[in-house]
Parts: C-alpha cells; sequence; structure tokens
C-alpha cells in the first residue's frame, strides 16, 4: 500500500512567547507565529499558497492572508476536535504537498486560553451549546474538560488498582525538562513530589499538577515537499506518518457509553496506522512527545500505543527512569502542555521538530524517529517524524 511516508517534511518552525496575559489579539499571534516560521524556513511570505488550522481558531484564514499580502490560496482547510486536530493539522497539508494541490502550507494555532474571553478550562456553554450529548451531562455538573476526563481517571484507577501519588511521575518528568526550557511557563520552577502531592484537587483524582496550563501564544509550522525542502534554510523533519482516528460510539470528550472507557481505541487505530505508515514498532521510536492535557493520558496512551500492554502504563512511568532523558522512551522533552505551555498540541510538533534538529533544551541522542500525538478522549491525530 502506498503511504504518506518520505513525500511531505516540515521545514520551518515559529511561535510567540508564551505567557498568561499577552496584551494583543489572536490575530497578531497567528501573524507572529506565522512570520517567525517562514523566516525559520528560509521562505518568502508570498510562496505561502496552503493554509491549515483549527475550527476553534478565532484568527480567520482570509484575514490571516490579507494581512499578510499571502497573493492566493491554492488549498485550506480546518480540522475540528479542539487538541485532536493538532497532528492533523499536518495531516492535511501532507497530502497536500504530496498530491500537488499546494507547494508550502502552513499550520497554525492560535490561542488566548489564559486571557481571552474563552478559557478551555472552564464552562462555556456558547462552545459545545452545539453537542446535543452534553445535555446528558451538564444537568450534572459535568461542565470542564477536567471534569469530563476525572470519569475516566477514576475508573482507570479502580481496575488496575493505581495508589495516590503513582500518577504523579509524568508531570514531575515534565516539570523537570520545562526547567531546560526558557520558553516554557514553568522554566525554571522545579516541582517535588511533596508539592506534587500538596496541589489541591480540581476533580477528583486529578490534581491541580495533573492538569495543562492555561496558556496565550500562537504557532505555526510550514510544510512541503522533500524536493523542495532542499534549497530552504533547515535540515526538514520528515514526515514518517500520520493519521487521524475517529471510532464508533464516541462522544467528545465523554465516550462513557462504550464497553469499556479506560482505553483510548482513537488512539490504538491511529497508532496502528502511523507505525504501518512509517514501516517500524513502537521500539523504534526514540522520543515522544504524548499529549498530555491530564496526566492519565500518558499511560493510557502508552498502552494504546503498543509501548506496554493494558494496565502496565502507570508501572512504566513509575520513577521517572523510564520516560526522563536518560530513559528509554524521553517524553515532553520541552515540558509538554503541563510544564511549557497549552497551545492545543501544537508544541508538542514544534518539538519533535527540534528534537530531529538537534535543537532541544533536553536533546535526546542520535534522534532518528519522533512520536507526536493529539488529543485524547475526541478524535485523535498523530505523527512520526523522522531525521532526513
Amino acid at each position: 500500500m502506498e503511504t504518506i511516508q518520505g513525500k511531505a517534511a516540515i521545514v520551518g518552525i515559529g511561535q510567540t512567547e508564551f505567557s498568561q496575559n499577552c496584551g494583543r489579539t489572536e490575530l497578531r499571534m497567528a501573524l507572529e507565529a506565522i512570520l517567525a516560521a517562514a523566516e525559520d524556513a528560509g521562505l518568502d511570505i508570498k510562496e505561502i499558497d496552503g493554509m491549515v488550522n483549527y475550527t476553534m481558531d478565532s484568527a480567520t484564514q482570509i484575514d490571516i492572508v490579507r494581512a499578510l499580502g499571502i497573493p492566493n490560496l491554492s488549498y485550506f482547510n480546518q480540522i475540528p476536535y479542539g487538541g485532536g486536530a493538532s497532528c492533523g493539522t499536518v495531516a492535511s497539508a501532507a497530502a497536500a504537498v504530496a498530491s500537488g494541490m499546494a507547494n508550502y502550507v502552513v499550520c497554525v494555532r492560535s490561542i488566548r486560553d489564559a486571557s481571552g474571553p474563552m478559557r478551555y478550562g472552564d464552562f462555556e456553554p456558547t462552545r459545545v451549546s452545539g453537542d446535543l450529548h452534553m445535555g446528558m451531562y451538564h444537568p450534572y455538573g459535568l461542565l470542564t474538560p477536567v471534569s469530563w476526563v476525572a470519569m475516566f481517571a477514576n475508573r482507570y484507577i479502580h481496575d488496575y488498582g493505581i495508589k495516590d501519588g503513582q500518577l504523579a511521575w509524568a508531570p514531575l518528568v515534565n516539570r523537570e525538562n520545562a526547567n531546560r526550557n526558557p520558553n516554557a511557563i514553568f522554566y525554571n520552577r522545579k516541582m517535588t513530589m511533596e508539592e506534587y502531592l500538596a496541589s489541591p484537587i480540581n476533580v477528583e483524582p486529578l490534581r491541580r499538577h495533573d492538569c495543562c496550563l492555561s496558556t496565550d501564544g500562537a504557532i505555526a509550522v510550514i510544510v512541503t515537499t522533500p524536493e523542495r525542502a532542499k534549497a530552504l534554510r533547515q535540515k526538514p523533519a520528515i514526515i514518517a506518518g500520520a493519521s487521524q482516528g475517529m471510532s464508533t460510539n464516541g462522544e467528545v470528550m465523554t465516550s462513557y457509553y462504550r464497553d469499556e472507557i479506560t482505553f483510548l481505541h482513537e488512539v490504538e487505530a491511529s497508532g496502528k496506522k502511523l507505525f504501518q505508515q512509517a514501516g517500524i514498532t513502537p521500539q523504534d521510536i526514540d522520543v515522544a512527545q504524548i499529549y498530555d492535557a491530564f496526566s492519565p493520558l500518558i499511560p493510557m496512551q502508552l498502552e494504546a500505543l503498543g509501548f506496554v500492554s493494558r494496565g502496565e502504563g502507570v508501572a512504566f512511568c513509575e520513577g521517572g527512569t523510564r520516560i526522563n532523558r536518560h530513559g528509554e522512551l524521553p517524553i515532553n522533552t520541552a515540558g509538554g502542555l503541563m510544564s511549557e505551555g497549552y497551545l492545543h498540541g501544537m508544541n508538542l510538533i514544534t518539538e519533535g521538530v527540534r528534537q530531529i534538529r538537534g535543537t532541544s533544551t533536553t536533546q535526546i541522542d542520535n534522534v532518528e524517529n519522533v512520536l507526536v500525538t493529539g488529543g485524547t478522549c475526541v478524535p485523535t491525530s498523530g505523527l512520526i517524524l523522522r531525521r532526513g
């Protein structure tokens, strides 16, 4: 079967600062990130002819095109389902350049989750008004993402006998990595196990430090073909695999009516396709950027992606030695969504590119294959990036 492997590459990355009060609009930040990505790639902004962003973006494509003076877009698309869109933007861009529909596609996400009118961690009636299934949950107090994921987490803890504190290790490793990353919200702000355990409960069993950070910022990446990449400035991150996953009987964040709710069926399906496309197994991944909106989602993804068997994800993370920078599977080397910032997963993609380039602040030696995952508990997406 013909696959996307080797037919597209990420050649430019750009971002704003990550903050909790950016003082400007999502549109302004999107423009800054796109200009930075074009500068990084060594590409004239007028050569951009494709754009992909999130359906949740308030910075519209037509406003971006007008403000930047882009002559013409021959390809434009938007990906739904919140953080599940992150790697899906690059998958769409890769398909566009591989098929000849566009030459240089920019993927962008701009978010003011900390200071804007829409805060994704809070109850926002207009954001979910189109989701009819939410009418089954809101009257009973299930109003926010942390409450929705807490339902899965409670069952996961019950089924596998997870003890208090065992979920701490991924947040602690993320924080160690963020302490080396000057762009991270939690740069140079250490966290101990005692501080983790003392942090307040947001929704049982999830503490404050089990949750991602409300963040303002924007990120852009530019995708083209490996042939065009040869004329550009940076070492390309070749796309070895790109996929999305939407399994049956699902809901956005509340798939509670499946036979089992402690397993991420979309992630399993997406992961199988990713590894098949790339022609490798989980054991060939050198470093992984795992979507970590909430801490239980890391061990659950390790299980669904085949790194460990069901119920073994928490034990794999325990102690942190197997997932830190010296371990067999280093994760979230820029700090992830819990300690670098919550850019709806796009910062995991840029960190994957930095690992391929060899420029991460927590650089892993001899990186060949990088896994990046998109949001979970929603239709999801994933990438495998490879050194060119």
